[in-house]
């Protein structure tokens, strides 16, 4: 059966690869797979090793192909935030047709004259945004195709990662005799799912809480504007129990799981669990707060690390507030710590789809939700980041790669907004008790 109609999410993570898979519907996205494995040759969410993690993306993708009932060829793929740079870009070109009329192609080379910067030779650009397009100096034009003019701009982000870490993707994903479609930074797949309308729009910060790291990242403005990323996770907490109650790392992670909390108060101390330690032939017993004292420990350190970038930033004071996601979102009253360190609202992100109603699969939905909602602008950029032909003698333009592949939804009403300003906007403006947030985006993007 040819997937075609279909989407399909690859979550490369450190201790489990996902793989998700929907079909869009009458503009509606419903999930009819999901494939999980046990990683293989990845830490901290970057692959250390190809073979090993080939091994594994196969046989999660063989299981989401059961549950879907389809043949996988093509995926989308996350790229870890690990040493993201984001930087503003504009390109602009003569428009080469006798008509002057701006097709496909012309549209191609401003994405490809903005692309053109002084990147280091270990980086690579992995997404380009395009965020306003400018025709003859007539500016906020979204879709330029079929317009008059004689000089075509454009102004966007591009996101860029070392390019250690995305061959080593494509050459797994390669191996494992899968297509990338697409390649998306993890938080921007994320904010698709885990922020509602108001959140992406105003401001919000997310943090992805996996099993090798931890990414703190924000969006305003529908955009991701600053990732950090703490290289703590979830094993770590593991490694804690382990250590503190000599016992081994298989049942420190089975008492995190069934047993962890991350607010001693909310525990028993009388409540004992039995635990087989290292060298003694009878388990002893130890208390579930004593357990949840070592896991909020832990979590409050990762949390303090990423407090400081975040203060700096002035992300703290965006109106979003926090979401946690990711596998140790899961931990009990997580919530409530991250508020205490924090100082801001915050709530988790689940995924409500049967089978997925965990916060470890919110990467795979958001790359799949990702992907449906791209219009044509978005594909067209997606294909010219990963190499597209430019026809530069303005000819017949070649179709886009894989834009027939997939099933395209009306674009979003999301709007990518103007050129970011300080504090300039009629909307600032308007907005009362919003001072704090007047210096935020001029440290990091003017």
């Amino acid at each position: 059966m040819d997937n075609s109609e279909f989407f399909v999410g690859l979550d490369i993570g450190t201790s489990s690869i996902k793989v998700v898979v929907a079909e869009s519907s009458d503009d509606k996205l419903n999930v009819v797979g999901v494939g999980s494995e046990r990683s293989e040759g990845v830490s901290r969410g970057v692959i250390v090793d190809i073979d090993k993690a080939a091994g594994a993306i196969k046989r999660a993708v063989k299981r989401a192909e059961t549950q879907a009932n389809i043949t996988i060829h093509d995926v989308v793929v996350g790229i870890s935030a690990n040493m993201l740079q984001i930087e503003k870009c504009q390109g602009m070109i003569a428009v080469g047709s006798e008509s002057k009329e701006i097709t496909e192609n012309d549209v191609r080379q401003v994405m490809a004259a903005a692309m053109v910067q002084n990147l280091p030779s270990e980086r690579e650009v992995v997404s380009l945004i395009p965020r306003q397009f400018s025709v003859d100096g007539f500016n906020n034009i979204k879709d330029p195709r079929g317009m008059i003019g004689v000089r075509l701009e454009m102004k966007g982000i591009i996101y860029t990662a070392p390019k250690t870490i995305v061959h080593n993707t494509k050459k797994a994903i390669q191996l494992a005799g899968l297509n990338i479609v697409h390649k998306v930074i993890s938080p921007m797949a994320l904010s698709q799912v885990v922020l509602n309308d108001g959140e992406s729009g105003f401001g919000s910060v997310i943090i992805d809480m996996g099993a090798g790291q931890t990414t703190a990242s924000v969006v305003h403005d529908y955009n991701l504007k600053l990732s950090t990323v703490d290289f703590e996770g979830g094993h770590y907490v593991t490694h804690d129990i382990s250590v503190v109650l000599n016992t081994t790392v298989e049942n420190a992670d089975q008492l995190k799981v069934y047993y962890g909390n991350a607010d001693p108060d909310e525990t028993s101390s009388d409540e004992t669990i039995s635990v087989e330690v290292v060298g003694k032939s009878d388990p002893e017993q130890i208390s579930e707060q004593y357990i949840s004292e070592i896991i909020e420990a832990r979590l409050e350190q990762i949390f303090n690390r990423l407090k400081s970038p975040l203060e700096n930033s002035g992300a703290l004071s965006l109106p979003g507030g926090i979401v946690l996601t990711g596998g140790v979102a899961a931990t009990p009253n997580i919530e409530e710590l991250a508020r205490k360190v924090f100082g801001v609202k915050v709530r988790s992100y689940v995924p409500s789809q049967m089978g997925m109603r965990h916060p470890s699969y919110a990467l795979g939905l958001g790359l799949v939700t990702y992907a449906s909602r791209l219009n044509d602008i978005g594909i067209i950029a997606d294909n010219v980041v990963n190499g597209a032909t430019i026809n530069q003698n303005n000819s017949t333009p070649q179709p886009v790669a894989k834009a027939k592949q997939v099933v395209e939804p009306e674009p979003t009403n999301k709007k990518i907004p103007d050129e970011i300003e300080k504090s300039n906007t009629p909307k600032a403006k308007k907005r009362k008790g919003m001072d704090k947030f007047r210096d935020f985006w001029s440290k990091f993007f003017d």
